[in-house]
């Protein structure tokens, strides 16, 4: 089941798992796939944009992660947290304009790390992925309205992967024996120069 939510709004997310207990049953998996991006220098950037880049890639996963490892502790249940990253998370891109995208990434690196090891250290059997792909036709690259001629450009010359491939990769990793913590999953297009 899929549900869609206006990030970062803390009561919708609450609401939202409180009603998916109630009409579908426990979370097992919770896929964290939400994520805001905007073109401009940091030198000279717009601070409520910078918040807003926070509160969607950061805040926002850490209200979901929250609530879905509270249900699957309480049910005793060996579930798996996926957040969709970015390779922008491992290693500044030399993309211009990426800056406090690349930040809020690097941030969800650490923390699929800090969770991974706090469910260790209570003897959860719940598995943490971070999936950092790299360029996705979204509605953050060559699907946006407001996208830039110089980054519509790159986009055309560049390899790209579709959402499709990156679904690949969570079915992977849900895959896997309970055992078996896949950390990262990096997913690139083949040629693609970073």
């Amino acid at each position: 089941m899929l549900l869609k939510l206006i990030l970062p709004e803390e009561d919708q997310i609450l609401s939202a798992f409180k009603w998916t207990e109630e009409n579908l049953g426990h979370v097992h998996v919770l896929v964290n796939d939400a994520a805001f991006v905007s073109e401009e220098l940091l030198t000279e950037g717009n601070t409520e944009i910078w918040k807003r880049s926070f509160d969607v890639n950061v805040v926002a996963p850490c209200f979901t992660t929250r609530e879905a490892v509270k249900i699957i502790r309480k049910n005793d249940i060996k579930g798996h947290i996926i957040h969709i990253n970015s390779v922008a998370g491992h290693k500044v891109s030399p993309v211009p304009k990426m800056n406090v995208y690349a930040a809020t990434k690097h941030a969800i690196t650490a923390l699929s790390e800090t969770l991974r090891q706090e469910l260790n250290a209570l003897g959860s059997k719940i598995r943490v992925t971070s999936v950092s792909p790299g360029l996705v036709v979204s509605e953050m690259t060559v699907l946006s309205k407001d996208i830039s001629e110089e980054r519509k450009k790159l986009f055309e010359v560049r390899p790209i992967l579709q959402a499709e491939d990156i679904a690949d990769g969570v079915v992977y990793v849900l895959s896997t024996p309970e055992h078996v913590q896949v950390l990262e999953l990096t997913i690139k297009p083949v040629g693609e120069p970073h």
